[in-house]
C-alpha cells in the first residue's frame, strides 16, 4: 500500500497524540490543597467540651430587675416617656441613674424611677409622700396671667378645683370647647378645641420638666410637675413660651395652641397624671 508523504505525516501525528492522551489518563490526579482551620496550634482538633460560648452582656441595673422603684426599658422607650409614665422629670431619672447621655438607653436596661431612699410598700408599689405641696389657690388665675404680661383668660376665671388631700387647685388650660373626653384605653386626657395661636395656660403652679417635641404623638409638648404626685401635659402646641426648669404660675400663658403632630386639626391635648398614671382631668377641673 502506497502512502503519500502527507498521509505518512498525518499517521505519525495521530500516533503521537494517542500516546499523550494515554499518558494523561493513567497518571495520578492531584487535587488542590484545602487549608484546615479547625485544628488548634498544636495540630489537634478541639473537643466539644472545650468550646466556650461568649458570655452574655450584662445590662446596667440588671441586679435591680423586679425591685420596686425600678423599671426595665422596653423597645421604643425614651427617658421622657418613662418619666411621664412614672411621674418624674427626665432630668431626675438621668441624675439618679448616672446617665451621661439620656438619649442612650438600652432595651432590657433597668433604671431607677423613684427617688433614692423613697419609701416602698411591701407589695412593691412606690409610695410617694402625699401632702400639701405648698401650692396655694388664693391668687386668682387672671391676676397671675396679667402679672406675666398677658390678658385675663376666660378659662382661668372659674373657681379652681382642688385635688383631694393635695391642696392643689387646677383650672382649665384653654377656653375652647371640649372635643374629646378621657378614655383610659384610647385617650389619656381631654382634647380642647380652639384656633391656632389661642392661649394655653398652666393648670396649676409648677415647674417645667419637659419642653420639646421628642415624644411621638404629642407634637410640641410641655410637661409641668406640680408636686411629688401630679404632672400635667400640654400637647400639639404651635409654640412653647417657657423653658425647662422654669417655674410657672396657675393661669400663666405657657404655649400657643396648634396642630403639631395632630391628625385632627388644631387642639390642645391635656393630661393630668397622678404618680405617672393618667386620671380623668374632668374630675379635677372646675365645672364650666
Amino acid at each position: 500500500m502506497f502512502l503519500s508523504p502527507f498521509d505518512r505525516r498525518f499517521a505519525v501525528l495521530t500516533l503521537v497524540a494517542a500516546s499523550l492522551l494515554a499518558g494523561c489518563s493513567s497518571g495520578p490526579r492531584v487535587l488542590a490543597p484545602v487549608e484546615d482551620h479547625s485544628r488548634n496550634s498544636a495540630g489537634n482538633y478541639p473537643s466539644a467540651s472545650s468550646a466556650k460560648a461568649e458570655p452574655e452582656k450584662v445590662l446596667p441595673g440588671a441586679e435591680n430587675d423586679g425591685k420596686p422603684g425600678y423599671y426595665t426599658v422596653r423597645q421604643g422607650d425614651t427617658l421622657t416617656r418613662i418619666g411621664l409614665d412614672n411621674g418624674q422629670a427626665w432630668r431626675d431619672l438621668a441624675k439618679w441613674n448616672n446617665l451621661d447621655n439620656p438619649n442612650l438607653i438600652e432595651t432590657g436596661q433597668v433604671i431607677r424611677v423613684a427617688p433614692p431612699h423613697s419609701a416602698v410598700e411591701v407589695a412593691g408599689v412606690v409610695v410617694r409622700p402625699v401632702g400639701n405641696s405648698g401650692v396655694t389657690a388664693k391668687a386668682p388665675a387672671a391676676e397671675a396671667n396679667i402679672k406675666n404680661g398677658g390678658t385675663p383668660a376666660t378659662a382661668a376665671t372659674a373657681t379652681p378645683a382642688v385635688a383631694a388631700d393635695e391642696g392643689l387647685a387646677f383650672i382649665w388650660p384653654a377656653a375652647g370647647p371640649l372635643l374629646g373626653g378621657f378614655d383610659d384605653a384610647k385617650n389619656k386626657g381631654l382634647d380642647i378645641g380652639g384656633k391656632a395661636g389661642d392661649a394655653v395656660m398652666a393648670a396649676a403652679d409648677g415647674q417645667v420638666v419637659y419642653a420639646g417635641a421628642g415624644l411621638r404623638g404629642y407634637g410640641n409638648l410641655l410637661i409641668l410637675k406640680h408636686n411629688s404626685t401630679f404632672l400635667t401635659a400640654y400637647a400639639h402646641n404651635q409654640a412653647l413660651l417657657v423653658k425647662e426648669d422654669q417655674k410657672v404660675k396657675r393661669g400663666q400663658k405657657i404655649a400657643e395652641m396648634g396642630n403639631s403632630d395632630s391628625a385632627s386639626g388644631v387642639k390642645l391635648h391635656f393630661e393630668i397624671r397622678r404618680q405617672g398614671k393618667p386620671v380623668d382631668p374632668a374630675k379635677l377641673l372646675p365645672a364650666r
